[in-house]
């Protein structure tokens, strides 16, 4: 007989960062604002709702952020306040379930299978953790339940903000034929417009594209686009699981020679990871860059630094001082990558996210 299906929650904070700001200073409250400093080359480290609306988001520069919202206020971050609130949150999820695994200091997903409260549906679980971390923290948050951590992701996104969404296993499949890929988690924006340049822009898409046909174009990507595109993923929630390096890689339309477009390309990679880093507040002292010639032969050059790569600009500048390494090319390049690694803490505890595809962070 087979096993019955987990219930899986993904917990996500609404606007963490910045909800925290206007919880703390009533005067910030319904005004758009953005946690970050507003400094030529400063970014947008979380965005509030308010601000949302304008277009502002987490890793936009700060300078595009206050051209689409001249009202802007800037908050300065204060990361060990963040932490703190987390820790709280951490609290709340371990009296449901020991099987929480984080995956930055606002979202985990939680295995409450085994109802250590009693309560009578996973549904129910996920209302009472929700109402427990408004009640002890004055924050709100959103949930997705499902039977496997993408659905339970994907769903959590479905009533943001302060709201829960379920997808049964008699819903899965079929739910995610309608959705865009660009919404899967595994696909960021560089794999979902390789998608789309290929007829790819739904979940009913990938369905139909044969196994050979994703090998072909994704490489070892291909298996996890085919089996989210089924609504299947056999991932457990594993709470000792810790993050060992964040990196992220693309593949150019056309083989690169110009060493200005193939530094432009490393610094996207670059500003990827950094999107996840900052998040997770995780930062590495060792970058790597992954080059992949036309021949498909592949090189890497990598630095380790005596303290952590812990802003965007730190970042920017290790990967292209290693690119620059190797230019102009010989040869042809179609593929780079940015990875950071040796992490020496990972905001305050085990922080994870799977990486599959070519740019998923």
């Amino acid at each position: 007989m087979e096993p019955p299906p987990r219930k899986i929650i993904h917990v996500d904070m609404d606007a963490f960062f910045a909800s925290v700001e206007q919880r703390d200073d009533p005067s910030l409250r319904g005004k758009p604002i953005a946690v970050g400093h507003a400094a030529a080359r400063g970014v947008v480290a979380a965005a509030s709702y308010e601000a949302r609306v304008f277009g502002v988001r987490s890793a936009l520069p700060s300078v595009t952020a206050l051209r689409r919202c001249p009202d802007l206020v800037f908050v300065p971050p204060r990361f060990d306040v963040y932490k703190q609130v987390s820790r709280q949150i951490q609290a709340i999820f371990r009296e449901y379930t020991p099987l929480v695994q984080p995956l930055s200091l606002d979202e985990a997903y939680l295995d409450v299978t085994a109802n250590v409260q009693g309560l009578p549906t996973a549904w129910a679980t996920a209302k009472a953790i929700r109402a427990r971390i408004f009640e002890e923290t004055g924050l709100t948050a959103s949930a997705g339940i499902s039977y496997n951590k993408f659905l339970a992701k994907l769903a959590s996104d479905q009533r943001k903000p302060n709201g829960q969404f379920a997808v049964t296993p008699d819903m899965g499949a079929a739910w995610v034929e309608t959705l865009p890929v660009a919404r899967f988690h595994g696909v960021g924006p560089v794999t979902a417009k390789k998608m789309q340049a290929l007829g790819i822009t739904t979940g009913a898409d990938l369905r139909a594209k044969p196994i050979a046909f994703l090998r072909a174009h994704f490489g070892n990507a291909a298996d996890w686009y085919h089996a989210i595109a089924r609504g299947e993923d056999h991932r457990p929630v594993d709470p000792d699981r810790i993050r060992k390096s964040s990196g992220s890689e693309t593949t150019f339309n056309r083989d690169l020679l110009d060493p200005v477009e193939i530094e432009a390309g490393v610094r996207q990679m670059a500003e990827d990871v950094w999107g996840w880093c900052d998040k997770a507040q995780a930062f590495g002292r060792t970058v790597t860059v992954k080059v992949k010639y036309t021949d498909f032969q592949q090189i890497t050059r990598s630095r380790t630094y005596p303290g952590p790569i812990d802003t965007a600009e730190k970042l920017h500048t290790a990967s292209t001082d290693l690119i620059r390494s190797v230019l102009p090319p010989a040869k042809g390049i179609r593929l780079v990558g940015v990875t950071v690694s040796t992490f020496d803490s990972l905001a305050d505890g085990p922080v994870a996210l799977p990486l599959f595809g070519d740019d998923a962070t």
